[in-house]
């Protein structure tokens, strides 16, 4: 006896993500319903490889009573709406907006770094999903937190353009285009021109000089990992199309050395530690499209602090970032909340 599955967002990047996921991990789903808004209402969606194609419905229309679990995909302003619907309706929701995510009473959950936290879904049946730069980069500070206790963690993060949705992509190929023929790069979804171009701005400013997403970076990792410890961001946007990389430097209350890093981060659930020092001897986002690890390399000590190491980290962020930590989530919540059989 498995679940019955809700998608929500079905037709975009992250929703047709978390279909694949669903059916490359054989998650046990009796049934799948997969929404979205009524522009998309008769289209098709494909579950993974398995050939099945399911039918879009259209979430405004869509009853939740008698499902398990809906994954959202659908934005901010769109949870408001259908979130506390579904809830209310008994259908635990699993939302990858930031609606949530710094609300006391929904967990905020990357299950490699605190699973336990989904104990509290209940308050309001709902559970956030991460910001995709705060999801590979605590995965990869766990192990190291727990053996010598952070402190202090300052990260600069090379975001690709997928992390704008399909908008993003198709500004940055369609620049790339016109600037080889010619023709002008004019930005429509950034604020500067994409292609060939880094832009140090992500999401909107705030008063202190920070951005939004620099903000989430911040908040996030003290509610998933620990409410002590100090973080400072400085998010990216890079002409990449898919996978997010991150240079991280941390520092420690109590000593902890490369190698002991690396034998730690070889361990750890979730990571995959490639850190050869020579040509090559690491991994770039263009590696990383299409795995489920958190790929961590140039692991280093940090001479500058007393404690201190720098790390290089990589992941594809419409997986790790967002739909596979959505499904990692449904199956946390299966094995210790919902159980069927």
């Amino acid at each position: 006896m498995g679940y019955r599955i809700v998608v929500a967002g079905a037709t975009g990047n992250v929703g047709r993500e978390m279909l694949n996921i669903l059916a490359e991990r054989e998650f046990p789903a009796d049934e799948i319903a997969v929404l979205a808004s009524s522009r998309s209402v008769g289209e098709e969606a494909e579950y993974g490889e398995t050939g099945r194609r399911l039918k879009i419905q259209n979430i405004e229309h869509f009853d939740p009573t008698g499902w398990d679990m809906a994954l959202f995909a659908i934005g901010s302003d769109a949870t408001k709406v259908y979130a506390p619907k579904f809830a209310a309706a008994g259908c635990v929701v699993i939302d990858n907006s930031s609606l949530y995510r710094m609300d006391p009473d929904v967990p905020l959950i990357v299950p490699e770094v605190n699973p336990e936290a989904i104990d509290g879904y209940k308050a309001k049946n709902i559970i956030a999903n991460p910001n995709c730069s705060t999801a590979q980069m605590v995965v990869a500070l766990k192990p190291l937190h727990d053996a010598a206790g952070i402190k202090r963690v300052v990260v600069a993060t090379y975001q690709s353009v997928s992390g704008a949705g399909k908008a993003g992509m198709d500004e940055l190929f369609e620049q790339s285009r016109n600037i080889f023929v010619g023709d002008q790069a004019e930005p429509k979804k950034f604020t500067k021109q994409i292609a060939f171009n880094v832009i140090p701005h992500i999401d909107s400013f705030l008063d202190d000089g920070s951005t939004k997403e620099e903000w989430k970076m911040v908040v996030e990792t003290k509610k998933i990992l620990d409410p002590k410890v100090k973080v400072i961001a400085t998010c990216v946007r890079v002409p990449v199309f898919v996978g997010h990389s991150e240079a991280v430097n941390v520092e420690f209350e109590r000593e902890i050395s490369a190698e002991e890093a690396q034998n730690l981060l070889r361990e750890a659930p979730g990571i995959m530690l490639v850190d050869k020092r020579e040509d090559g001897g690491y991994v770039t986002p263009i590696e990383c499209v299409g795995d489920y690890a958190t790929f961590v390399s140039r692991v280093r000590e940090d001479s500058t602090v007393e404690n201190g190491l720098a790390f290089w980290c990589v992941s594809d962020n419409l997986r790790k970032g967002a739909a596979l930590n959505a499904v990692q989530i449904a199956e946390l919540l299966g094995r210790r909340h919902l159980k069927k059989g």
